[in-house]
């Protein structure tokens, strides 16, 4: 499998190279689908001339990076376009391992349950053969490095694609069993863009499996170990963020960071569901809609991890999908990210509904933000309304897609396989139950 993954990497390299180099990559570094005023090139280089100036890169509103960004570019500036490329692959890397491992397991458990006879004859088909888990991870590290989503993110030297790095680091880290790892990246991802901070809930719950600790909360166990690995996770927080004070000798980069993720002050358009709302709205109802739109992205974490506690990475890809679609300053690099596990399911795929649909309207959806926003900002003859229509229909597209994968998969077994009865005529139908969660069962 290495050299599949090899060619990829190489013909993914070479893509950017050849955009780097194109006159389409200042195109691409302005579109406000691939830069938000969170993670646009364009404010680290400002940030950057401030601080060799002497100045605090916080002291304007111009940069909102976290000071180990900034410090990181302050060194490899000249070779920004390869650390972005070096990024974007080594993502693709992280994916790879940690669903070759997840495949493992999955594999396993599959086995076990076939020589228990756990499955209905007429389900054979939906049993994941080890030659179709063979090529899950590298179609993973696929979706991920030719996702032209990716592709733009990267070319548009967004930072969007180092928080992707972190949060596949801390993927791949919880899929080893490795706590401390875990607790150590998924920190850093808290600590780069906030909303991963939901990520805890999954991973805690994989741990949890790893070890074969019963997830019930009158367990000593259970909370002993959830102790130890939050313990872990707030003592690296604090450890990054007393290292970011540190280097600039100066709090001024909460406010900056997070105050500026949570009150979103920058109402620059973007693929988000914020910036029309509050431009539209009156400042003394801000707080109190900020508020509710905030609390979308954490709201979801405590019924999912009653849900889905049987099956932590899919809430993970979930809860990536979540942040992706209700977080302040959304990109295209922010929906590749998720995008990159819907192999690791594709044998779902024939349950869902509208997945043609769907996926055409993503594709549409992407293909008319550059011209409702000529002919908003340039041509003059739309307004923000026909931009926001399109931003509305895509985020719907993602929440439609997230849906039916998460109502097809709620019911799976620990192999991923759709457990199912036949009836007497020897038949298995797709139904929805009561709490829309859909699975194969017998009719009545």
């Amino acid at each position: 499998m290495a050299a599949p993954l090899v060619l990829v990497v190489l013909v993914a390299v070479t893509v950017r190279a050849a955009l780097y180099r194109s006159s389409l990559a200042a195109f691409i570094a302005e579109r406000v689908e691939v830069a938000s005023p969170l993670n646009a090139w364009k404010r680290v280089v400002e940030g950057l001339a401030l601080l060799d100036l002497g100045v605090s890169p916080y002291s304007g509103a111009i940069f909102h990076e976290t000071p180990l960004i900034i410090y990181l570019f302050h060194f490899l500036i000249e070779y920004a376009e390869l650390v972005f490329m070096i990024t974007d692959v080594l993502t693709a890397v992280a994916l790879y391992l940690a669903i070759q491992d997840y495949n493992k397991v999955v594999f396993k458990k599959q086995k076990l349950l076939i020589e228990l006879d756990k499955y209905a004859p007429d389900v054979a088909e939906l049993i994941r053969t080890p030659m179709e888990m063979h090529y899950i991870p590298l179609k993973v590290a696929l979706f991920y490095l030719l996702n032209p989503y990716t592709v733009m993110s990267c070319v548009a030297k967004s930072t969007c694609a180092i928080n992707n790095t972190v949060i596949a680091f801390f993927i791949l880290a919880t899929i080893k069993g490795s706590a401390f790892l875990s607790a150590v990246f998924l920190a850093l991802a808290t600590y780069q863009s906030l909303y991963p901070i939901t990520l805890f809930a999954p991973a805690l719950l994989y741990l949890l499996q790893r070890q074969f600790i019963p997830i019930k909360p009158k367990s000593k166990s259970f909370w002993l170990y959830t102790m130890q690995y939050a313990a872990l996770y707030l003592c690296s927080l604090v450890v990054i963020i007393c290292l970011s004070f540190f280097l600039l000798n100066s709090w001024d980069f909460i406010p900056s960071v997070y105050g500026f993720i949570l009150s979103v002050p920058d109402l620059t358009p973007n693929i988000g569901l914020f910036w029309y709302f509050f431009a539209e709205m009156f400042e003394h109802f801000s707080l109190f809609f900020v508020c509710v739109f905030q609390i979308n992205v954490f709201f979801y974490t405590i019924p999912l991890a009653v849900k889905l506690k049987e099956h932590p990475v899919f809430f993970m890809f979930v809860q990536l999908a979540i942040i992706s679609i209700f977080k302040s300053y959304p990109t295209v690099g922010d929906v590749a990210l998720y995008m990159a596990f819907l192999p690791v399911w594709s044998h779902l795929y024939r349950f869902l509904r509208n997945i043609f649909i769907l996926s055409c309207v993503l594709i549409v959806c992407s293909l008319l933000f550059p011209v409702l926003w000529h002919l908003w900002i340039y041509a003059g003859s739309a307004n923000s309304n026909f931009y926001y229509a399109i931003t509305l229909t895509f985020n719907i597209g993602q929440v439609s897609r997230a849906r039916q994968t998460r109502l097809h998969f709620e019911d799976c077994t620990g192999s991923g396989v759709l457990p199912a009865t036949v009836n007497s005529a020897g038949c298995v139908w797709p139904i929805q139950s009561s709490i829309a969660a859909s699975c194969l069962s017998c009719s009545s």
